[in-house]
C-alpha cells in the first residue's frame, strides 16, 4: 500500500511547518514552571536580556534564560506583583543573574537563596536586602528604585576560621550567606568522625530483625491475652 504523500512541493512545505511547530510547542511544554511564574516574556533591555544575547548559544523562552541542555542561567521576574519567589522558585538554583525588582516582596529571603552558589547578579526592590547582608557580595548598589547584588562571596574564603569544619570535613559555599560542611572520602557521620562506607546491608539488617523480634513479641502478648479472655 503506497503511503499518502503529500501531492505538491506547497502541501509539503505546511508538512514540515507543521511539524517544526508541533515539536516547538511541545519543547515549550517541557520548559521549568519557574519560567511561566508571571506572563509575558523577559524585556528586551533587562538585565538578563542582555545577558542571555551577549553570551553564546542561549535561548530566551518566557522569562527564562536557558543554554542548549534547558539549565536555567537567567530569570527575569520583575513586575510579576509577587511578595514571594514561589514554590518553583528552587528550579532557578542554577542561574547566574536573577530580577526581581518591582515586586511588593517581602524583606525575608534569608533562606529563599540557600543552594544558589552560581549566582552572581541579583536585582531586587529597593527596601529588600541582599540574602545573607553585605558581607555576602563584592557590591551591593542601591539605586532609586532597585538594589542591585554583584559578586556573590565564597564564605569559605573569608571567614578566617580554619576549624569551622572538622579534621575529615571541607568547606563548601552553598548560596548567598551560607556554607556548609562536606565529609572528605571514606568518612561520614557526625562531624565526619566515623569512618568508612556507611553500611545500608547492616543497617537494614539490624532494622529489619529489631521489627521481627518486636512483631514476634507483640504476637506473643496478643496471644497470651486472648488464651486468657
Amino acid at each position: 500500500m503506497a503511503h499518502p504523500w503529500p501531492s505538491s512541493p506547497w502541501s509539503l512545505v505546511l508538512c514540515v511547518a507543521a511539524l517544526l511547530l508541533a515539536l516547538g510547542v511541545e519543547g515549550a511544554l517541557a520548559l521549568p514552571e519557574i519560567c511561566f511564574q508571571c506572563s509575558g516574556n523577559v524585556q528586551n533591555l533587562s538585565e538578563v536580556a542582555l545577558f542571555c544575547k551577549q553570551t553564546p548559544k542561549l535561548m530566551l523562552h518566557a522569562r527564562c534564560c536557558l543554554n542548549q541542555k534547558g539549565t536555567i542561567l537567567g530569570l527575569d521576574l520583575q513586575n510579576c506583583s509577587l511578595k514571594d519567589p514561589g514554590p518553583h522558585f528552587p528550579q532557578a538554583h542554577t542561574a547566574i543573574i536573577i530580577d526581581l525588582q518591582a515586586n511588593p516582596l517581602k524583606d525575608d529571603l534569608v533562606n529563599t537563596f540557600r543552594g544558589f552558589t552560581q549566582l552572581q547578579t541579583l536585582v531586587l526592590p529597593q527596601d529588600v536586602n541582599c540574602p545573607g547582608g553585605i558581607s555576602a557580595w563584592n557590591t551591593v548598589t542601591t539605586f532609586i528604585d532597585k538594589q542591585t547584588c554583584q559578586g556573590q562571596r565564597n564564605l569559605c574564603n573569608h571567614t578566617g576560621d580554619p576549624e569551622m569544619c572538622p579534621e575529615h570535613g571541607s568547606c563548601a559555599p552553598d548560596g548567598p550567606g551560607f556554607w556548609q560542611c562536606l565529609c572528605a572520602d571514606g568518612f561520614h557521620g557526625y562531624k565526619c568522625m566515623r569512618q568508612g562506607s556507611f553500611s545500608l546491608i547492616v543497617f537494614f539488617g539490624i532494622l529489619g530483625s529489631t521489627t521481627l523480634s518486636i512483631s514476634i513479641l507483640l504476637w506473643g502478648t496478643q496471644r497470651r491475652k486472648a488464651k486468657a479472655s
